[in-house]
């Protein structure tokens, strides 16, 4: 059985990531990482103090493989904003139940949080009130982490023949599920755009 110290926690996070993929969050457990290293459950420890903490580490690691965004090709701030949007969800869609691992993580504070400081590059151009800033991105992100997570799910299920013929995965559902979340990020990008606005016509 290996030692402790013969894998780095970075070899450690993608075998969990690994293990995510293969068999999803709920068997994404330490006994079953500890036995696929070879290791002691206790010698995780090593590394990661807790599930959560494995987990946080999972989640940044997807939010970290999002494509980068030229920005220098992609025009105007939501532009900008869209782009970095369907780079998270791609990213999210690239693992099994990665929307909500990264999801979790977000709730609980522990991580993850490059998702929301990519939406927010674009939105900060424009918007220097930090509130505003701060939920029109959170609402995005919100939006592509509910997407995401029903795409997944409705994906497993129909891999286990439990869902109805109607709402069965179809060939085009990827492209059919970006274009309705681009239309509805462009929703709320364009209510902010009106809000900057009017605040800027009332000065």
């Amino acid at each position: 059985m290996s030692k402790p110290g013969t894998y780095t926690r970075e070899y450690v996070v993608e075998t969990a990531l690994r293990i995510l993929d293969e068999f999803g969050l709920a068997d994404l457990s330490m006994r079953r990482l500890a036995g696929v290293l070879d290791v002691q459950p206790s010698a995780l420890y090593w590394h990661v103090p807790n599930k959560q903490t494995l987990l946080a580490l999972v989640a940044n690691k997807i939010i970290e493989r999002a494509a980068p965004v030229d920005a220098s090709a992609v025009g105007d701030w939501q532009s900008r904003t869209l782009a970095e949007s369907i780079a998270i969800r791609n990213a999210l869609l690239a693992y099994r139940d990665g929307a909500e691992v990264v999801s979790s993580t977000l709730a609980l504070g522990l991580g993850a949080d490059e998702a929301l400081a990519r939406i927010r590059v674009g939105i900060d151009s424009v918007c220097s009130d930090e509130e505003v800033a701060r939920v029109s991105a959170e609402s995005i992100l919100f939006l592509i982490l509910g997407q995401v997570w029903h795409e997944q799910q409705r994906m497993q299920a129909d891999s286990l023949g439990v869902v109805a013929p109607a709402v069965a995965a179809q060939p085009n559902d990827v492209d059919g599920a970006t274009d309705s979340l681009g239309f509805a990020i462009k929703l709320i990008l364009d209510g902010l755009e009106k809000k900057l606005t009017l605040n800027h016509e009332s000065r």
